[in-house]
């Protein structure tokens, strides 16, 4: 069972959106292919915010990487959400890839990660240099 995140994520990012993946895993740059535990509405395009795992087709990075599918974690975004009384935002669109259980594949994240993520996934806040 997935835990809520505390805040209220206003859903920043679409398909299509290219993000920035701020881990050493090997890629660079990623396209949002895909919105895991959406449930659909017709002619809409699926949405994701900070703490949703999303699928994302690799489009630069190392050349085993590229063209490759694989599972990412939303931690940063440019759209701006609410936290208690304040708003929050980035100033980019950033992810790092995961596996199926929900654990990073790399060893460290270079930027900053929202708060939100830690109650669901305390393994990457824990590579992550700093949460904001």
């Amino acid at each position: 069972m997935a835990l809520a995140v505390a805040a209220k994520i206003s859903k920043g990012i679409m398909t299509g959106t290219q993000l920035i993946c701020d881990d050493n895993s090997g890629a660079k740059i990623v396209e949002v292919i895909g919105v895991l535990a959406t449930r659909p509405r017709l002619r809409r395009q699926p949405s994701a915010g900070i703490g949703d795992v999303v699928i994302v087709a690799v489009k630069k990075g190392k050349p085993e990487m590229v063209k490759k599918k694989e599972r990412a974690l939303i931690i940063r975004q440019r759209k701006e959400f609410r936290r208690g009384k304040e708003r929050v935002r980035f100033e980019d669109n950033a992810c790092t890839i995961i596996d199926e259980n929900g654990l990073p594949k790399a060893t460290e994240i270079k930027g900053a990660a929202a708060r939100e993520i830690a109650e669901r996934f305390p393994k990457v806040v824990a590579i992550a240099s700093s949460v904001v």
